[in-house]
């Protein structure tokens, strides 16, 4: 550097040389730029990766060309890139969509949860009532049949839509907690849309192990924080069955000990429920992806979800009944 210095001295007194000055100028500057670059470089592949932190990159900004480009000092876009520093290298945004708070007492939403719970209830009560084959056989008159109890179903049902509305909303909540709290890249997967993942997998012609495998993992992924609620909402429900609620069959007391010990066997039956839910509506989405990328994934996904608690159920009952 001090040799450089030392030409353009010279050739700032020597009048004769001022042309070959400039030229000789830019090319200093570049040749300059190219050895600070490499310099730069260099230091911070010498540096181990758990100090860069701390020392930085030794405050050399390192520029990316593309290889045979021909670079041209007057040219405009090049002192622009060696003005603004290193140029921009692309990187893959993660958009989150979170949706609103109170998205499930939206009307759509809050109508389609109705419906639902009242069809689950209503339902049983419209089947006909077949005859046994001891009623048909016994000639005594039969007693009159009591009246169809319409309360009953109906507060079940206004039971499953003020669960159902606070699942959701424990959802929304769990969301907001993850977008704070964790990465972004984290949240991103935590409340990605798994049927247009599946969408975007298939075009990209995977192998069929690779694709359901994948398929199953995203879906996973993204029924975390679902799973999570419904057992949240679960066990506060159970923490008022056992400890607050008085049950109006039992005259005397339960005690406390006796309490914890209904809460622990219902909480740890809740855990298995989810966990099953959760592991059988991945590898239905997985299965279901290959009949349709998104309406495969969606349908596999419900199905698992539904079977996930049912089977749960019956390895329980079965293990009590082995013990």
């Amino acid at each position: 550097m001090a040799g450089i210095a030392l030409l353009l001295d010279l050739a700032k007194r020597n009048p004769s040389l001022s042309s070959s000055a400039k030229s000789l100028h830019a090319h200093t500057l570049i040749s300059a730029a190219a050895a600070a670059s490499a310099a730069a470089a260099s230091y911070a592949a010498g540096l181990p990766l758990s100090s860069r932190f701390l020392f930085g990159d030794g405050g050399f900004g390192v520029a990316y060309c593309d290889a045979g480009a021909t670079a041209v000092w007057g040219d405009a876009s090049l002192q622009s890139s060696v003005k603004k520093g290193p140029l921009d290298i692309t990187t893959k945004e993660y958009i989150l969509d979170v949706k609103p708070l109170f998205s499930a007492f939206q009307p759509k939403n809050l109508a389609m949860t109705s419906l639902r719970s009242f069809l689950l209830f209503y339902l049983p009560l419209l089947e006909p009532r077949t005859p046994t084959e001891e009623e048909d056989d016994v000639d005594e008159p039969h007693e009159p049949e009591r009246p169809v109890d319409l309360v009953t179903p109906f507060q079940n049902s206004i039971k499953q839509i003020l669960r159902e509305t606070a699942v959701v909303t424990t959802r929304r909540v769990l969301e907001r907690v993850a977008v704070h709290y964790v990465s972004r890249r984290t949240a991103w997967k935590l409340l990605k849309d798994a049927s247009r993942s599946a969408r975007r997998k298939a075009a990209r012609g995977m192998p069929t192990i690779l694709y359901v495998h994948s398929v199953g993992k995203t879906t996973l992924k993204a029924q975390v924080l679902g799973v999570s609620a419904s057992w949240v909402v679960q066990a506060i429900i159970d923490v008022y069955r056992c400890f607050i609620r008085k049950p109006e069959d039992e005259i005397e007391e339960v005690e406390l000990k006796e309490k914890f010990k209904q809460f622990r066997k219902k909480l740890h039956t809740t855990t298995i429920k989810c966990g099953a839910s959760l592991v059988l509506a991945s590898v239905g989405a997985g299965i279901g992806a290959l009949i349709h990328p998104s309406h495969g994934q969606w349908i596999g996904c419900t199905i698992g979800d539904f079977a996930g608690p049912i089977a749960a159920i019956l390895v329980i009952e079965k293990l009590q009944l082995n013990l």
